[in-house]
């Protein structure tokens, strides 16, 4: 949802990805419908992993809530922000329309203060 956002609203202004250290083997299709109800299509995103190259080349680092068990080498690389946001599998429609309006307040204040 973060990527969509920040695609969306930082059109021109920003790269953005989204990996993970425990990938899905497809988008979250609860998570495509309440992007949808925004008007951001993401069901051609991929769940991909997280590469260090990719950590190690970014401005900004932002975890969603890194609570894997230990398994958040994304601070240690450069300057990481952590929106301690749970993640959306598993959970109804209303609570993830709430996790997508969340991510997307974080990431329009994120691009205001870059």
């Amino acid at each position: 949802m973060a990527e969509g956002f920040a695609k969306y609203y930082g059109k021109g202004k920003v790269e953005a990805y989204s990996a993970g250290t425990k990938i899905a083997e497809k988008i979250n299709p609860v998570v495509v419908k309440v992007m949808a109800e925004k008007g951001i299509d993401i069901s051609k995103q991929k769940p991909k992993p997280f590469d260090v190259k990719m950590a190690e080349q970014a401005d900004i680092i932002v975890t969603m809530g890194c609570d894997l068990e230990g398994m958040c080498p994304a601070p240690l690389l450069k300057k990481a922000i952590n929106w301690g946001i749970e993640g959306p599998k598993g959970k109804p429609i209303e609570k993830v329309r709430e996790i997508r309006d969340e991510i997307e307040m974080k990431v329009k204040e994120l691009l205001e203060n870059l």
